[in-house]
């Protein structure tokens, strides 16, 4: 354990663990490590080999890419390590996890659980998964959409599909995440990052510490080709962000224990739809 603690002391091998557990369950290429974090690829590659030295993060091969992983049973062991070993097993310094249940609080059947989804320009992708949600379980859960840095109106494809398949677009509207942080915001049960770019920037921790999970999937807008290759990369999008929340809807949330819906939303983003790209 101690080396992992001095592996991760170091601030470049700590943004990269960082990056790589905010990307969690991808595996993100080396070069698309390097340019989001302004690394020579020489620098990243030896600070990629000191994580996996200290058995922080694992490897694999696509093709001739290379790509990593964070390995989140290390990360808990080192977590524990903290607590038991280093902290003696102290009840006040335990770490302060709240409940998927109101936030601490018993279950509540009744009860709306309060999601975000988040994209770089708020257009697209994070506007499907808002309106998708809200027009499935709106009486379950109470949907925002917001992004990191969102274009000054909406994508006109995206709105113009989602009218096709019967959704009333009328209230939508482009955000910011800050939006979403600070006083007198709503309190937060699940934020969802549906693009890589949104999911790569380092955020501030949200208030509450609500369930966090990555969805990542290529942008509609930047497809290319013919406009109906153009028209299909919206409909591929649109089809898999609603078959990943059909299966989170699915989930028993009124009694599901936090470490067991942790796996099942991270598994329904590693879930990879037809057409959708690895």
């Amino acid at each position: 354990m101690l080396d992992q603690l001095s592996t991760l002391s170091h601030p470049g091998r700590n943004a990269i663990f960082r990056l790589l557990m905010r990307r969690y369950p991808d595996a993100v290429p080396a070069g698309e490590i390097a340019g989001t974090l302004d690394l020579k690829p020489s620098t990243a590659s030896a600070y990629l080999a000191a994580l996996r030295g200290a058995g922080l993060i694992r490897q694999s091969r696509q093709g001739t890419s290379l790509r990593y992983r964070a390995d989140t049973v290390a990360a808990q062991g080192l977590v524990h390590f903290l607590f038991n070993d280093c902290g003696r097993g102290r009840a006040d310094l335990r770490p302060r996890i709240p409940s998927p249940h109101a936030n601490g609080g018993d279950p509540m059947a009744d009860r709306k659980y309060t999601v975000l989804f988040i994209c770089t320009g708020n257009s697209a992708r994070s506007i499907f998964a808002e309106t998708i949600l809200r027009d499935l379980a709106g009486d379950r859960f109470e949907v925002h959409s917001a992004g990191t840095k969102p274009y000054s109106e909406l994508n006109p494809t995206a709105i113009e599909m989602l009218r096709q398949k019967g959704h009333d677009v009328s209230g939508l509207r482009a955000k910011n995440v800050s939006e979403f942080q600070g006083p007198d915001v709503p309190v937060l049960d699940f934020v969802f990052t549906v693009c890589n770019r949104a999911a790569n920037e380092d955020c501030p921790v949200w208030e509450g510490q609500p369930m966090t999970a990555h969805w990542g999937m290529p942008d509609p807008v930047k497809a290319g080709g013919t406009e109906a290759e153009k028209l299909l990369a919206f409909q591929r999008a649109y089809g898999a962000l609603r078959n990943r929340i059909i299966a989170f809807n699915s989930l028993p949330l009124e009694t599901i224990g936090r470490m067991s819906l942790q796996n099942a939303v991270d598994e329904i983003g590693a879930s990879r739809q037809e057409g959708e790209d690895a």
